[in-house]
Protein backbone atom coordinates (compact mmCIF):
# COMPACT_ATOMS: atom_id res chain seq x y z
CA UNK A 1 0.00 0.00 0.00
CA UNK A 2 1.35 3.33 -1.02
CA UNK A 3 0.83 6.73 0.79
CA UNK A 4 0.35 10.23 -0.67
CA UNK A 5 2.89 12.81 0.62
CA UNK A 6 2.00 16.18 -0.06
CA UNK A 7 4.73 17.89 -2.02
CA UNK A 8 5.69 21.61 -1.87
CA UNK A 9 2.69 23.29 -3.78
CA UNK A 10 0.43 20.90 -1.78
CA UNK A 11 1.22 21.73 1.41
CA UNK A 12 1.20 25.84 0.61
CA UNK A 13 -1.71 25.23 -1.17
CA UNK A 14 -3.39 23.83 2.29
CA UNK A 15 -1.52 26.00 4.58
CA UNK A 16 -3.29 28.42 2.25
CA UNK A 17 -6.53 27.04 3.22
CA UNK A 18 -5.75 26.77 6.64
CA UNK A 19 -7.17 30.21 8.06
CA UNK A 20 -10.77 29.81 6.76
CA UNK A 21 -10.68 26.32 7.35
CA UNK A 22 -10.14 26.87 11.26
CA UNK A 23 -12.57 29.81 11.01
CA UNK A 24 -15.47 27.30 9.79
CA UNK A 25 -14.60 24.77 12.40
CA UNK A 26 -14.55 27.45 15.15
CA UNK A 27 -16.62 30.77 14.20
CA UNK A 28 -20.48 30.73 14.94
CA UNK A 29 -20.89 32.61 11.56
CA UNK A 30 -18.95 29.83 9.70
CA UNK A 31 -21.00 27.02 8.69
CA UNK A 32 -23.72 27.43 10.88
CA UNK A 33 -27.21 26.23 10.99
CA UNK A 34 -30.06 28.46 11.22
CA UNK A 35 -33.70 27.03 13.39
CA UNK A 36 -35.91 29.66 12.47
CA UNK A 37 -36.05 32.56 10.25
CA UNK A 38 -38.28 35.74 10.91
CA UNK A 39 -37.61 38.16 8.19
CA UNK A 40 -34.07 40.07 9.31
CA UNK A 41 -33.71 38.26 12.72
CA UNK A 42 -32.71 34.63 13.08
CA UNK A 43 -32.06 31.79 14.84
CA UNK A 44 -29.52 29.36 15.90
CA UNK A 45 -30.21 27.51 18.75
CA UNK A 46 -31.22 30.03 21.69
CA UNK A 47 -29.36 33.06 20.19
CA UNK A 48 -31.73 35.10 18.07
CA UNK A 49 -29.46 37.77 15.74
CA UNK A 50 -30.09 40.48 13.32
CA UNK A 51 -29.33 39.42 9.95
CA UNK A 52 -27.14 41.46 8.08
CA UNK A 53 -25.63 38.49 6.08
CA UNK A 54 -28.53 38.16 3.49
CA UNK A 55 -28.04 39.11 0.18
CA UNK A 56 -31.66 39.21 -0.60
CA UNK A 57 -31.73 42.96 -1.44
CA UNK A 58 -35.00 43.73 -1.78
CA UNK A 59 -36.69 41.73 0.75
CA UNK A 60 -38.73 39.63 -2.31
CA UNK A 61 -38.19 36.54 0.22
CA UNK A 62 -40.53 37.02 2.43
CA UNK A 63 -42.92 39.60 0.11
CA UNK A 64 -46.36 38.02 0.58
CA UNK A 65 -47.54 38.46 -2.66
CA UNK A 66 -44.60 36.45 -3.93
CA UNK A 67 -44.48 33.84 -1.53
CA UNK A 68 -48.28 33.78 -2.62
CA UNK A 69 -47.26 32.77 -6.63
CA UNK A 70 -45.90 29.56 -5.40
CA UNK A 71 -48.43 27.40 -4.71
CA UNK A 72 -50.69 28.07 -8.04
CA UNK A 73 -47.14 27.34 -10.17
CA UNK A 74 -46.73 23.98 -8.20
CA UNK A 75 -50.21 22.72 -8.70
CA UNK A 76 -49.88 23.18 -12.02
CA UNK A 77 -46.70 22.29 -13.12
CA UNK A 78 -45.23 20.17 -10.25
CA UNK A 79 -42.32 21.27 -8.00
CA UNK A 80 -39.46 20.51 -10.63
CA UNK A 81 -39.68 20.12 -14.22
CA UNK A 82 -36.94 17.54 -14.62
CA UNK A 83 -36.45 17.86 -18.39
CA UNK A 84 -33.36 18.95 -19.93
CA UNK A 85 -34.02 22.56 -21.32
CA UNK A 86 -32.74 21.42 -24.32
CA UNK A 87 -35.46 18.75 -24.35
CA UNK A 88 -38.60 21.36 -23.39
CA UNK A 89 -39.13 24.36 -21.15
CA UNK A 90 -42.62 25.04 -19.04
CA UNK A 91 -43.91 28.35 -20.57
CA UNK A 92 -42.69 29.43 -17.29
CA UNK A 93 -39.26 29.94 -18.82
CA UNK A 94 -40.44 32.03 -22.08
CA UNK A 95 -42.83 34.38 -20.24
CA UNK A 96 -39.83 35.46 -17.81
CA UNK A 97 -37.48 36.48 -20.86
CA UNK A 98 -39.63 37.99 -22.81
CA UNK A 99 -40.21 40.26 -19.67
CA UNK A 100 -36.74 40.13 -18.86
CA UNK A 101 -35.35 41.23 -22.22
CA UNK A 102 -38.01 44.02 -22.16
CA UNK A 103 -36.31 44.95 -18.32
CA UNK A 104 -32.76 45.26 -19.44
CA UNK A 105 -33.40 46.83 -23.10
CA UNK A 106 -30.85 43.98 -24.22
CA UNK A 107 -31.43 42.37 -27.96
CA UNK A 108 -32.50 39.02 -26.39
CA UNK A 109 -31.74 36.72 -22.95
CA UNK A 110 -31.51 33.35 -21.75
CA UNK A 111 -32.02 31.67 -18.49
CA UNK A 112 -30.54 29.02 -16.48
CA UNK A 113 -30.09 28.05 -12.92
CA UNK A 114 -26.79 29.66 -11.64
CA UNK A 115 -24.35 32.67 -12.22
CA UNK A 116 -21.50 29.71 -11.15
CA UNK A 117 -22.74 27.22 -13.72
CA UNK A 118 -22.89 30.11 -16.16
CA UNK A 119 -19.64 31.49 -15.86
CA UNK A 120 -17.95 27.92 -15.90
CA UNK A 121 -19.95 26.54 -19.10
CA UNK A 122 -20.20 29.92 -21.08
CA UNK A 123 -16.84 31.83 -19.93
CA UNK A 124 -14.67 28.23 -22.13
CA UNK A 125 -17.40 28.95 -24.95
CA UNK A 126 -16.35 32.21 -26.08
CA UNK A 127 -13.00 32.32 -25.47
CA UNK A 128 -12.65 29.19 -27.31
CA UNK A 129 -8.58 29.25 -28.36
CA UNK A 130 -8.09 33.11 -27.91
CA UNK A 131 -7.02 35.61 -25.52
CA UNK A 132 -9.09 35.48 -22.50
CA UNK A 133 -8.55 38.87 -20.38
CA UNK A 134 -9.79 38.58 -16.35
CA UNK A 135 -10.24 41.31 -14.10
CA UNK A 136 -7.46 40.82 -10.87
CA UNK A 137 -10.75 40.98 -8.24
CA UNK A 138 -13.41 39.18 -10.24
CA UNK A 139 -15.22 37.11 -8.47
CA UNK A 140 -14.03 33.42 -7.38
CA UNK A 141 -16.18 31.73 -9.77
CA UNK A 142 -15.44 33.94 -12.82
CA UNK A 143 -11.76 33.32 -12.06
CA UNK A 144 -12.39 29.39 -12.23
CA UNK A 145 -14.35 29.42 -15.35
CA UNK A 146 -11.30 31.19 -16.98
CA UNK A 147 -9.03 28.70 -15.65
CA UNK A 148 -11.57 26.39 -17.41
CA UNK A 149 -11.29 28.37 -20.75
CA UNK A 150 -7.27 28.10 -20.07
CA UNK A 151 -7.68 24.38 -20.24
CA UNK A 152 -9.32 24.35 -23.25
CA UNK A 153 -6.44 26.31 -24.66
CA UNK A 154 -7.58 30.07 -24.14
CA UNK A 155 -4.05 32.03 -23.18
CA UNK A 156 -5.24 33.49 -19.82
CA UNK A 157 -4.04 37.64 -18.75
CA UNK A 158 -4.99 39.11 -15.64
CA UNK A 159 -5.71 43.34 -15.57
CA UNK A 160 -7.00 45.72 -13.20
CA UNK A 161 -10.02 47.84 -13.76
CA UNK A 162 -9.27 50.75 -12.00
CA UNK A 163 -5.95 50.79 -14.38
CA UNK A 164 -8.10 51.31 -18.09
CA UNK A 165 -4.77 51.80 -19.50
CA UNK A 166 -3.58 48.32 -18.81
CA UNK A 167 -6.08 46.29 -20.31
CA UNK A 168 -5.90 48.59 -23.31
CA UNK A 169 -2.26 47.76 -23.46
CA UNK A 170 -2.65 44.29 -23.25
CA UNK A 171 -5.64 44.12 -25.90
CA UNK A 172 -3.12 45.83 -28.22
CA UNK A 173 0.13 43.65 -27.72
CA UNK A 174 -1.82 40.34 -27.54
CA UNK A 175 -1.68 38.37 -30.92
CA UNK A 176 -4.31 38.90 -33.99
CA UNK A 177 -7.11 36.74 -34.53
CA UNK A 178 -9.32 34.39 -32.57
CA UNK A 179 -11.87 35.43 -29.75
CA UNK A 180 -10.67 38.25 -26.78
CA UNK A 181 -13.13 38.05 -23.83
CA UNK A 182 -12.43 40.51 -21.12
CA UNK A 183 -14.15 39.26 -17.84
CA UNK A 184 -14.92 41.40 -14.63
CA UNK A 185 -17.29 41.97 -11.64
CA UNK A 186 -20.41 44.69 -12.54
CA UNK A 187 -20.85 45.82 -8.58
CA UNK A 188 -17.91 43.87 -6.49
CA UNK A 189 -19.55 41.32 -4.06
CA UNK A 190 -17.58 42.95 -1.23
CA UNK A 191 -17.07 46.34 -1.55
CA UNK A 192 -19.93 47.41 -3.94
CA UNK A 193 -17.90 49.10 -6.27
CA UNK A 194 -18.50 49.62 -9.70
CA UNK A 195 -15.88 50.35 -12.59
CA UNK A 196 -15.90 52.70 -15.15
CA UNK A 197 -17.95 50.68 -17.77
CA UNK A 198 -18.22 53.13 -20.19
CA UNK A 199 -14.32 52.90 -20.42
CA UNK A 200 -13.76 49.33 -20.66
CA UNK A 201 -16.13 49.08 -22.81
CA UNK A 202 -15.41 51.46 -25.39
CA UNK A 203 -11.58 49.77 -25.06
CA UNK A 204 -12.73 46.14 -25.52
CA UNK A 205 -15.08 47.50 -28.89
CA UNK A 206 -11.97 49.52 -30.57
CA UNK A 207 -9.44 46.46 -29.69
CA UNK A 208 -11.91 43.87 -31.59
CA UNK A 209 -12.84 41.98 -27.82
CA UNK A 210 -16.38 40.72 -25.84
CA UNK A 211 -16.99 42.30 -22.44
CA UNK A 212 -18.23 39.76 -20.28
CA UNK A 213 -19.87 41.28 -17.08
CA UNK A 214 -21.04 39.66 -14.32
CA UNK A 215 -23.54 41.98 -12.34
CA UNK A 216 -25.28 39.33 -9.76
CA UNK A 217 -25.11 42.18 -7.03
CA UNK A 218 -26.05 44.87 -9.29
CA UNK A 219 -29.10 43.48 -11.15
CA UNK A 220 -32.23 44.43 -8.81
CA UNK A 221 -30.66 47.30 -7.19
CA UNK A 222 -28.64 50.04 -9.88
CA UNK A 223 -30.60 50.77 -12.62
CA UNK A 224 -31.14 53.09 -15.53
CA UNK A 225 -30.03 56.90 -14.80
CA UNK A 226 -32.18 60.00 -16.03
CA UNK A 227 -32.20 64.21 -14.87
CA UNK A 228 -35.38 63.17 -12.84
CA UNK A 229 -33.83 60.30 -10.58
CA UNK A 230 -35.13 60.98 -6.74
CA UNK A 231 -32.28 57.76 -5.79
CA UNK A 232 -28.90 57.32 -6.48
CA UNK A 233 -29.58 53.60 -7.52
CA UNK A 234 -31.79 55.12 -10.53
CA UNK A 235 -34.77 53.28 -11.62
CA UNK A 236 -35.90 49.55 -12.32
CA UNK A 237 -33.24 48.20 -11.22
CA UNK A 238 -31.93 46.79 -14.45
CA UNK A 239 -28.56 46.65 -13.82
CA UNK A 240 -25.16 48.41 -14.57
CA UNK A 241 -25.05 48.70 -18.39
CA UNK A 242 -28.16 50.53 -17.78
CA UNK A 243 -27.13 52.80 -14.86
CA UNK A 244 -23.54 53.40 -16.30
CA UNK A 245 -24.83 54.03 -20.01
CA UNK A 246 -22.05 51.55 -21.13
CA UNK A 247 -24.23 50.26 -24.18
CA UNK A 248 -24.75 46.45 -24.87
CA UNK A 249 -23.10 46.18 -28.11
CA UNK A 250 -20.07 43.56 -27.55
CA UNK A 251 -21.49 43.01 -24.28
CA UNK A 252 -22.28 40.00 -22.44
CA UNK A 253 -23.55 40.30 -19.36
CA UNK A 254 -24.77 37.70 -16.92
CA UNK A 255 -26.67 38.40 -13.87
CA UNK A 256 -28.63 36.49 -11.22
CA UNK A 257 -32.02 36.30 -9.20
CA UNK A 258 -30.29 35.15 -6.49
CA UNK A 259 -29.88 38.45 -4.61
CA UNK A 260 -32.47 41.34 -5.21
CA UNK A 261 -34.81 38.32 -6.25
CA UNK A 262 -34.48 35.73 -3.69
CA UNK A 263 -34.99 32.88 -6.52
CA UNK A 264 -32.58 30.04 -7.78
CA UNK A 265 -31.85 31.08 -11.36
CA UNK A 266 -29.61 33.01 -13.71
CA UNK A 267 -29.33 34.77 -17.02
CA UNK A 268 -27.15 36.25 -19.70
CA UNK A 269 -28.02 39.30 -21.75
CA UNK A 270 -27.33 38.68 -25.66
CA UNK A 271 -27.82 38.67 -28.69
CA UNK A 272 -30.06 36.01 -30.43
CA UNK A 273 -27.48 34.51 -32.50
CA UNK A 274 -24.99 34.34 -29.54
CA UNK A 275 -28.19 32.47 -27.43
CA UNK A 276 -28.81 30.08 -29.96
CA UNK A 277 -25.50 29.00 -30.20
CA UNK A 278 -25.46 28.44 -26.53
CA UNK A 279 -28.34 26.18 -26.28
CA UNK A 280 -26.06 23.56 -28.24
CA UNK A 281 -23.09 24.36 -26.36
CA UNK A 282 -23.62 25.93 -22.64
CA UNK A 283 -23.86 22.60 -20.48
CA UNK A 284 -26.21 24.06 -18.01
CA UNK A 285 -28.79 24.39 -20.90
CA UNK A 286 -28.07 20.56 -22.17
CA UNK A 287 -27.30 18.15 -19.60
CA UNK A 288 -28.24 20.21 -16.01
CA UNK A 289 -31.55 19.76 -14.19
CA UNK A 290 -33.19 23.07 -14.63
CA UNK A 291 -34.59 25.75 -11.66
CA UNK A 292 -37.52 24.52 -9.61
CA UNK A 293 -40.98 25.67 -10.26
CA UNK A 294 -40.96 27.76 -7.24
CA UNK A 295 -38.18 29.95 -8.57
CA UNK A 296 -39.76 30.16 -11.60
CA UNK A 297 -42.79 31.61 -9.95
CA UNK A 298 -41.46 33.46 -7.82
CA UNK A 299 -39.10 35.30 -10.69
CA UNK A 300 -41.77 36.21 -12.18
CA UNK A 301 -43.73 37.29 -9.34
CA UNK A 302 -41.13 39.30 -8.83
CA UNK A 303 -40.70 41.06 -11.67
CA UNK A 304 -44.65 42.31 -11.50
CA UNK A 305 -43.81 43.43 -7.95
CA UNK A 306 -40.38 45.12 -9.24
CA UNK A 307 -42.62 47.07 -11.71
CA UNK A 308 -45.02 48.38 -9.16
CA UNK A 309 -43.26 49.14 -6.03
CA UNK A 310 -39.16 48.43 -7.07
CA UNK A 311 -38.34 52.17 -7.21
CA UNK A 312 -40.25 52.88 -3.61
CA UNK A 313 -38.30 50.05 -2.22
CA UNK A 314 -34.89 50.95 -3.64
CA UNK A 315 -35.26 54.39 -2.33
CA UNK A 316 -36.08 52.64 1.36
CA UNK A 317 -33.17 50.40 1.09
CA UNK A 318 -30.94 53.59 -0.24
CA UNK A 319 -32.05 55.42 3.09
CA UNK A 320 -31.12 52.35 5.33
CA UNK A 321 -27.98 51.99 3.84
CA UNK A 322 -26.89 55.67 3.95
CA UNK A 323 -27.53 55.31 7.92
CA UNK A 324 -25.07 52.68 7.75
CA UNK A 325 -22.05 54.44 5.90
CA UNK A 326 -22.73 57.66 7.53
CA UNK A 327 -22.18 56.27 10.98
CA UNK A 328 -19.29 54.91 10.11
CA UNK A 329 -17.61 57.50 8.07
CA UNK A 330 -18.66 59.43 11.13
CA UNK A 331 -15.94 57.18 13.60
CA UNK A 332 -13.27 57.88 10.57
CA UNK A 333 -13.41 53.89 9.31
CA UNK A 334 -11.65 52.67 6.53
CA UNK A 335 -14.85 51.29 3.92
CA UNK A 336 -13.34 50.76 0.93
CA UNK A 337 -15.02 51.06 -2.36
CA UNK A 338 -18.10 52.54 -0.60
CA UNK A 339 -20.60 54.41 -2.93
CA UNK A 340 -23.90 53.92 -1.09
CA UNK A 341 -24.26 50.69 -2.55
CA UNK A 342 -26.10 47.82 0.05
CA UNK A 343 -22.53 46.49 1.10
CA UNK A 344 -20.00 47.85 3.29
CA UNK A 345 -16.92 46.69 3.80
CA UNK A 346 -15.08 46.45 7.49
CA UNK A 347 -11.71 45.37 7.27
CA UNK A 348 -10.04 45.09 10.57
CA UNK A 349 -7.04 46.86 12.02
CA UNK A 350 -5.46 43.50 12.77
CA UNK A 351 -6.37 40.30 10.79
CA UNK A 352 -5.21 38.18 13.62
CA UNK A 353 -8.56 39.41 15.55
CA UNK A 354 -10.66 38.01 13.59
CA UNK A 355 -11.79 35.11 16.16
CA UNK A 356 -12.11 37.91 18.59
CA UNK A 357 -14.51 40.13 16.61
CA UNK A 358 -16.68 37.86 15.30
CA UNK A 359 -17.48 36.22 18.82
CA UNK A 360 -18.19 40.10 19.92
CA UNK A 361 -20.56 40.46 17.22
CA UNK A 362 -22.20 37.28 17.42
CA UNK A 363 -22.80 38.14 22.04
CA UNK A 364 -23.99 41.47 20.64
CA UNK A 365 -26.69 39.87 18.58
CA UNK A 366 -24.96 41.18 15.02
CA UNK A 367 -24.87 38.52 12.21
CA UNK A 368 -22.18 39.45 9.39
CA UNK A 369 -20.68 37.94 6.14
CA UNK A 370 -17.06 36.81 7.88
CA UNK A 371 -14.24 37.80 5.17
CA UNK A 372 -11.28 35.73 5.89
CA UNK A 373 -8.47 35.05 4.32
CA UNK A 374 -8.07 33.37 1.51
CA UNK A 375 -11.64 34.82 0.14
CA UNK A 376 -10.07 38.42 0.58
CA UNK A 377 -6.18 39.72 0.73
CA UNK A 378 -4.87 39.70 4.24
CA UNK A 379 -5.00 43.23 4.63
CA UNK A 380 -8.71 43.05 4.03
CA UNK A 381 -9.37 40.81 6.53
CA UNK A 382 -12.35 41.64 8.52
CA UNK A 383 -16.31 41.23 7.38
CA UNK A 384 -18.88 42.90 5.11
CA UNK A 385 -22.46 43.86 6.40
CA UNK A 386 -25.28 43.52 3.57
CA UNK A 387 -28.71 45.85 4.07
CA UNK A 388 -31.65 44.72 2.51
CA UNK A 389 -35.58 46.65 2.52
CA UNK A 390 -36.46 43.92 5.33
CA UNK A 391 -33.92 45.67 7.92
CA UNK A 392 -35.70 47.64 10.47
CA UNK A 393 -34.41 51.33 11.70
CA UNK A 394 -34.08 49.96 15.05
CA UNK A 395 -31.70 47.10 13.44
CA UNK A 396 -29.45 49.58 12.08
CA UNK A 397 -29.78 51.47 15.34
CA UNK A 398 -28.40 48.42 16.99
CA UNK A 399 -25.54 47.65 14.33
CA UNK A 400 -24.28 51.35 14.36
CA UNK A 401 -23.92 50.76 18.11
CA UNK A 402 -22.08 47.76 18.22
CA UNK A 403 -19.51 49.08 15.07
CA UNK A 404 -19.09 52.20 18.01
CA UNK A 405 -18.17 49.78 20.81
CA UNK A 406 -15.70 47.80 18.27
CA UNK A 407 -14.50 51.00 16.78
CA UNK A 408 -13.72 51.89 20.87
CA UNK A 409 -11.88 48.87 21.12
CA UNK A 410 -9.86 50.01 18.20
CA UNK A 411 -9.92 46.52 16.51
CA UNK A 412 -11.61 47.86 12.87
CA UNK A 413 -9.21 49.85 10.42
CA UNK A 414 -9.11 53.47 10.33
CA UNK A 415 -8.78 55.98 7.14
CA UNK A 416 -5.44 57.06 6.56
Amino acid sequence: MTSAVAGPPQARSDERWADLDRLRRTSPMSDAVLDEVRGRHIRCGRHWLIDFASCNYLGFDFDPEIMAAIEPAVRRWGTHPSWSRLLGSPRLYPGIEDRLTALLGCEDTLLLPTTTLIHHSVIPVLAGRGQLFVEATAHRTVYEGCVGARGQGATLHRFRADRPEQLEALLRDAPAGGPRLVCLDGVDSMSGSVPDMPVLAGICRERGATLYVDDTHGFGVIGQRSPDDTCPYGTRGNGVIRHTGAGYDDVVLVGGFSKAYSSLLAFLAVPTRLKDRLKVTAGPYLYSGPSPTASLATVLAGLAVNDRRGDAIRADLHRRTVRVLDHVRGLGLDVPGARGFPIVEVPLAHGADLDDVVRFLWDQGIYVTVAAYPLVPRDRVGFRIQLTALNSDEDIDRLNGTLSRLAERRALRLRR
